[in-house]
Formats: C-alpha cells, sequence, structure tokens
C-alpha cells in the first residue's frame, strides 16, 4: 500500500532524539520492511505544553489550527493532482498533540484512517485539554483500526470510546545493531540512558540516587547517557555518591548506544511515568538484565522474574535490593542475560513486528 505516514508530536525527522521519535522511524521501517511505500504527509509539529506555560493558550492553539488547515489544503492539492494514498497512518496522537490534519482528509479522500499508540486519560478533561483530547477522541472513532502497544493504553482508549476498532501491537526495535553476540561487559556496572527533563524523569533519577546511595557497601559503577534542561537538577540529587563511580556521558548519537550498554551488566530505571520505554528494549538486546518498577508500561518490556526484575512502585528499598541481588549473584544475572537478549530478539525485532502490522494492515478494506 502507499501510507501516509505523520506524527504530530515529533515527525521521524525531528533533530532532537527521543523514544517518541524512534518509535516512529521504527514503524516507518516496519511497514517498509511489509513492503508499503511510506511518505511523511507532514512535517507540522502539534504540540501543547504544559497548562501554566505562556505558550500553552487558546491563541497558540488557534494558530495551530490554521497551521494544520494549510497543511490539509496543500496535501489535498497533492492528492487532487497525484492521487490519494491507500491508508493514512497517524502515530501517538493524545492530549498535548492530537492530530489535526489526517481525520478530515482522510473523510473528505475516502482514505481508511488509522493511528498507533494513541492515547486518553479522562483526568485531562480540564480547560483547553479537554478540547484536545476530544479531538483525539473523534479521530479514534473514526479510525479503521487503533493499533495500540500496550494494555494500558487500550483500556483508556476502550473506557472512553467502547465501539472503537482495537489491536495490538508489541512495542519493538529494529535488532540490526544488536544482533553480533558482544563481548562480556563489566558485570558490576551499571547503565542508565534516560533524558534529564522535570517531572517524570528527575523523579526517576531521584529514585536511583536514593537506592545507590543505600548500597555504597557493594562494588558498582554506573554511566549515565542522557542530558536535558534538568541537568544539574539531576546530577545534584547523586552529590552524595563517590565521583568516581559515576560517569556522565552527556548526549550521545544513538548508534553510539549499544556500545554503551555493551560495557555494562545491569540496566537500571525506576521509569516513572514511561509508557513502555524503548530503552529497556535495547538494554535487553545489548544482553543486559533489567531492574525498574512494576510502573505504567514498563511490564509491557521487561518480564519480571525472567529478564529482570521489577519491584512495587515507589520501593526504594526493593530497588536497591533488586540491583545488589543481581550484583551478587553472577548466575542469575547471566541466565537473565541471555534470557533478555532471546526476548529482544526473537519477539521484540523489527520482522516481528512487520508480520504483526501485515496482520493488523490486512483486516482494513482498501479501495
Amino acid at each position: 500500500m502507499r501510507i501516509a505516514f505523520y506524527a504530530p508530536l515529533k515527525s521521524p525527522n525531528h533533530p532532537v532524539a527521543s523514544g517518541d521519535r524512534q518509535m516512529a522511524r521504527m514503524l516507518v521501517k516496519a511497514l517498509e520492511h511489509g513492503g508499503h511505500s511510506v511518505e511523511l504527509a507532514s512535517e507540522l509539529r502539534f504540540y501543547l505544553r504544559e497548562p501554566d506555560s505562556k505558550s500553552f493558550d487558546a491563541l497558540k492553539f488557534d494558530a495551530l489550527k490554521i497551521d494544520a488547515r494549510e497543511d490539509a489544503a496543500r496535501l489535498a492539492g497533492l492528492w487532487d493532482r497525484d492521487g490519494k494514498p491507500d491508508l493514512w497512518f497517524t502515530y501517538h496522537p493524545y492530549y498535548k498533540a492530537p492530530d489535526l490534519i489526517g481525520p478530515e482528509l482522510a473523510l473528505a479522500f475516502g482514505v481508511p484512517y488509522v493511528t498507533a499508540e494513541a492515547s486518553y486519560s479522562r483526568r485531562r478533561n480540564t480547560g483547553l485539554w479537554a478540547d484536545t483530547q476530544a479531538l483525539v477522541a473523534r479521530a479514534v472513532e473514526q479510525a479503521a483500526l487503533n493499533i495500540c502497544f500496550t494494555q494500558r493504553d487500550r483500556q483508556g482508549l476502550a473506557d472512553a470510546i467502547p465501539d472503537a476498532a482495537f489491536g495490538m501491537l508489541s512495542p519493538f526495535i529494529d535488532t540490526s545493531g544488536f544482533r553480533e553476540t558482544p563481548a562480556r561487559g563489566c558485570p558490576t556496572r551499571l547503565v542508565t540512558v534516560a533524558m534529564m527533563r522535570p517531572g517524570d524523569k528527575v523523579e526517576s533519577y531521584r529514585m536511583l540516587a536514593q537506592a545507590l546511595g543505600s548500597i555504597g557497601h557493594v562494588p558498582w559503577t554506573m554511566s549515565v547517557v542522557g542530558d536535558g534542561p534538568a541537568r544539574e537538577e539531576v546530577k545534584a540529587q547523586f552529590a552524595g555518591l563517590p565521583a568516581d563511580r559515576i560517569e556522565w556521558l552527556g548526549a550521545i548519537e544513538p548508534a553510539a548506544v549499544p556500545d554503551v550498554l555493551y560495557s555494562g551488566g545491569i540496566y537500571v530505571w525506576p521509569g516513572f511515568g514511561e509508557a513502555y520505554g524503548v530503552a529497556y528494549l535495547e538494554a535487553q538486546a545489548a544482553g543486559l538484565p533489567v531492574v525498574a518498577q512494576d510502573i505504567a508500561g514498563v511490564p509491557e518490556v521487561v518480564r519480571n522474574g525472567q529478564a529482570g526484575f521489577l519491584t512495587p512502585p515507589g520501593d526504594v528499598a526493593a530497588f536497591a535490593s533488586a540491583i545488589e541481588r543481581l550484583l551478587a549473584r553472577n548466575d542469575e544475572r547471566s541466565i537473565m542475560a541471555a534470557e533478555a537478549r532471546r526476548f529482544i530478539l526473537e519477539e521484540r525485532s523489527l520482522g516481528a513486528a512487520a508480520a504483526r502490522l501485515a496482520e493488523l494492515l490486512a483486516t482494513i478494506p482498501v479501495s
């Protein structure tokens, strides 16, 4: 099929790396792997920040709607001239980044509309966000298929739009950079890959620092990949720990991440607010067992007791104990490392995702 692809939050071509940009790119690759022709329909970023931000107001919302109408008119002209696509595919529409281009354009041209990783939360139905969530709900209701990555997202959508059409696709990565068996890294080296921004990321760093502070009696070092506006706040959380135990690598190119993962023995990240966490998938592909919390979408990508440990939300002592256990038990860590790698390479690869997408898209009538 000829597929028009759109990611309102962050285009696959956006210059700033993130899990959202990475998954958008992976979806395009998976669709192409399945033999489809994928066209990036628009680069327009429709992103509304926190309600207390000066940028979050009706004037910006109205300006973005005008931009969306102009882009829709541009696409309509192209489709009139060159022919319409077979399918419109929108990745990650939610209350901060609704799709204001695809639904109306798809209706006007009789093109099936599909979403992936759409989400809906009733507690966001306040102020202007109530309006943006209404847009998401209408798009989900219109969609010939809503592809959900987690049961959590599916349940949230189904509660609000029970008659919508749903299908499941497990989170995945391109495993081509992890296929070769890595050299064994330092078993007591911990690794974290995460952006440094306010909110859930800072909260995760805070919990990680507290946990490490309680196991200073055992040998460990840690490599941290990540940067962002909360860099100083994050580093301040670790100020009480020996400086020679932590290597701050800053932001690095995505292609360099596997080498950092290969150098370690355990991946540690609490995961507050994680939709699922692409970094968990990459860590396991590199043969690292994971220590995280049993929270949000993390259980969708980490199998507790098999490829790592998921501890109770907010329990710093349990999180620290799980890290200490893997540091102390070489055999258990090795078994989990092998299972983590097998799980990702066999079940969460690009090929597996392409096959599943083919099954899902085959259910949609295309004229």
